[in-house]
This record gives C-alpha cells, sequence and structure tokens, in this order.
C-alpha cells in the first residue's frame, strides 16, 4: 500500500529512523527503572501499597489508552511524542522531590499516561512517513531496531543506577530520569510529520466513519473503531498482535524467579536474566530477515519460539536458557512483523486510534496472562508456567498456518 505517489528522498528516511533511535533510547532510559521500588520501601510503603501502586499504573495505561490513540489521529503526532516524556519527566520528580504514597500514584498516572500519548502516535507517524517516502517495506527494520534500542537502553540504565545512585543517592537518580526524559522530548521535536499524506485516495470511503463523517477527538475514535468493526483484516491484525506481544511479556517479568528455581546461586540470576535480554535485543535486529515472510512463515517463528521455551524451561537446568533466549529472540521477531502487518493493513485516518487499540488489547491479556502464571505456578512451579505459556503460541502458529480454513 503506498499513501501517495510523491517520493521523499532516502535522506528524510534515514532521518526519521536516526530521530526515531535516539528518541526510543533515551525514553527508555530511566535510572529510575530498577530502583523504583526501593524508592517506595525506604519512604516506608509496604508491600500492599506498592502493588497497589503497580495496579495505578496499569489503569492508567488502560483507561489513557485508546483516548490518546484518536487524540494522535486528531492533532499532531510529533507534539504529543514530546509531551509524553515530559509527562514521564513530572512523574519522577514528584516521587522524588516529595517522596510519598500520593505522590507516587500521581508520578504512575504521569507515566503511565506519557505511555499511552507514545504508543499510537508513534507508530503511526513512523509508518505513515515511511509510507510518504516509499519505503513502507522498511518499517519491520526500523521498528525492529527501535525495540533494541529500547532494550539496550533499559540494560544501560541497570548497569548505571548503582554508581549514580552511590554518589547521590535517590535525587542523583531521580535527576538523571528528568534529565533523559527532557532530552527525549527534545529529540521528537525533530520528527517528520506530514498529515496530509495520511489518508489514501478513496479510502474515506471504504472506511464507515471516514473523515467525512465527523472531525476531532470523537470522530477520530468513531473512525478507528469502525475500521476495525467493517475490515476483518485489520481486525485479525489487532487481535494477533495483543496475543503474540502480550504473553511473552508477561512471562518475561518471571525470568528470574524461573532462574533461581534451575539452581543456580543468587549471584548468577542477573547474568541468566541478561542472556534472555540478549536474544530480545538479538531478534529485534533480526526484522530484516522476516519483512518478506509470508503467514507460514511467521507460523514456523512462533512453533519454533513456543518449542524453544517449553523446551528449555522444562529441562529445568542453567542450559536451558539458552533455548530460552532464543525463544525471545524470535518472539521479538513476531511481534515486529506482526505490529508491521498491522500498520500495513490499515487504510483509513484512524491509524494512531487502530494501533492504540491494539496496545490497549495487549494490556488487558497481559493482565489475564499475570492471573494465569500465578495459578500455574502456585499449583506446579516456575518451570510448569513457562511450559504452559508456550502453549498459546503453537495455537496461533496453526490458526496462522492455515489461514482461511481456520478462519472459517
Amino acid at each position: 500500500m503506498v499513501l501517495i505517489s510523491t517520493r521523499v528522498p532516502d535522506t528524510s528516511v534515514r532521518r526519521l529512523a536516526a530521530t526515531l533511535y535516539g528518541y526510543a533510547f533515551l525514553s527508555d532510559l530511566v535510572l529510575l527503572y530498577p530502583l523504583y521500588a526501593l524508592l517506595f520501601s525506604d519512604t516506608g510503603l509496604s508491600v500492599w501499597q506498592i502493588s497497589a501502586l503497580f495496579a495505578v499504573w496499569s489503569a492508567a495505561g488502560l483507561v489513557l489508552e485508546l483516548p490518546s490513540g484518536a487524540w494522535a489521529d486528531t492533532v499532531s503526532r510529533r507534539l504529543l511524542l514530546c509531551l509524553a516524556p515530559l509527562c514521564a519527566a513530572a512523574g519522577f520528580a514528584l516521587w522524588v522531590l516529595v517522596p510519598s504514597y500520593p505522590a507516587f500514584a500521581a508520578g504512575f498516572v504521569l507515566w503511565g499516561a506519557g505511555g499511552a500519548l507514545r504508543t499510537g502516535a508513534l507508530e503511526a507517524l513512523v509508518f505513515t512517513e515511511l509510507d510518504r517516502g516509499g519505503a513502507a517495506g522498511r518499517y519491520a527494520r526500523v521498528i525492529g531496531r527501535a525495540r533494541t534500542a529500547e532494550v539496550l537502553a533499559v540494560m544501560a540504565s541497570i548497569a548505571l543506577a548503582g554508581p549514580v545512585f552511590a554518589w547521590g543517592g535517590y535525587p542523583a537518580v531521580g535527576a538523571a530520569s528528568v534529565l533523559v526524559c527532557l532530552l527525549a522530548a527534545a529529540v521528537a521535536t525533530g520528527f517528520p510529520e506530514h498529515r496530509a499524506a495520511d489518508v489514501p485516495a478513496g479510502a474515506a470511503a471504504r472506511v464507515p466513519g471516514g473523515p467525512g463523517e465527523g472531525r476531532g477527538w470523537w470522530g477520530s475514535l468513531r473512525c478507528g473503531l469502525a475500521e476495525v468493526r467493517a475490515d476483518a483484516r485489520v481486525r485479525r491484525a489487532v487481535l494477533l498482535v495483543a496475543v503474540v506481544t502480550a504473553v511473552w511479556d508477561a512471562v518475561g517479568e518471571y525470568v528470574p524467579l524461573l532462574a533461581r528455581e534451575s539452581g543456580v546461586a543468587e549471584s548468577t540470576v542477573p547474568l541468566l536474566v541478561l542472556l534472555v535480554w540478549a536474544g530480545v535485543t538479538v531478534g529485534g535486529l533480526l526484522a530484516p530477515v522476516g519483512e518478506r515472510w509470508g503467514r507460514r512463515g511467521l507460523a514456523g517463528l512462533l512453533a519454533l519460539a513456543a518449542s524453544a521455551l517449553a523446551a528449555g524451561a522444562g529441562v529445568g537446568r542453567p542450559a536451558g536458557f539458552v533455548l530460552i533466549a532464543v525463544a525471545f529472540a524470535a518472539f521479538q521477531l513476531a511481534t515486529v512483523l506482526t505490529g508491521a502487518r498491522l500498520q500495513a493493513s490499515i487504510t483509513g485516518p484512524g491509524r494512531a486510534t487502530v494501533t492504540s487499540l491494539a496496545g490497549m488489547g495487549t494490556d488487558l491479556t497481559i493482565v489475564g496472562v499475570y492471573g494465569a502464571y500465578g495459578l500455574v505456578a502456585t499449583a506446579a512451579g516456575n518451570r510448569a508456567a513457562f511450559v504452559w505459556a508456550a502453549v498459546p503460541y503453537l495455537a496461533v502458529a496453526a490458526l496462522v498456518a492455515l489461514g482461511r480454513r481456520a478462519r472459517a
């Protein structure tokens, strides 16, 4: 699909990619990541209060995800990408300036708002600008590298947090987190944006609730939801993104528990976790390999990932984490590819709204996976829970491989 015929030089595409990579890296280079739970505990919060804060964080993202996507289809997406890290910066500043339960809760609401502002707007802007430059086929590799930049930023924040904390305590870590958010906002001003190219000729006629039926936030929301209802291809892509992304994202939080259950010393657990994150990094870089794959290629990738996850976890030994790293690399690649398929399937003006709907579906699915994991792990242990997490991917792989026959 090509939105307009105007050809934009490769220099513009390279500029977009460079801005995206810088923005992605700085947005996740938050030194408070590995320490905020300790900050809450040192302030005197109990475990249940900390858990309640996490619930506030999740709720904020869920409630704001879809409205922010509709907003991104109404106003400048570049503006929202500038505002997103500023919201997070305000939340982090609250945490270190007035550490208290209300401040922590407000900070999580701001952080959740920033994440919601970023989700739909970023992917919609990147795909639109690449399509304008005749480079929509590069979307998977560009987003894959951006995901890798995010992972590297998280790893860097873990490495830097300790020395910065030793030097200046929570105020220094908080100040560094605010600073990188401000830098991310500054980088976001460099995103190109040509919203006139966002709707292909004739697309409005094919999408119920198109631009002719209403303007503004409410019109954008209705238009995006109408496209999902009317277009089975878009609807399937939204569901596929939610399932493929959610399960491995959720169980990834339990990798340290699985590592400890494998019998290694506590000091070795971070090394096994790092191995898995290295797999995620490689998966993002492999996006160019999968750009031309059809549904059978994607199905094979999901089947490979599920098999590696089940085998690696089922071994119950540290060596199994090599297979788990392979699985997470494949999951990351599958996430990038399904996201690219979603963007390619959207033809109407509600691109950010549809993308945010997929993000909201992912968040809801993650909550369900958390609950299911807890039940299985409580009854049979973490190994069994990781093996269980592979089952949905085998089912999805079969459905994707069968294609039309499965849908019938």
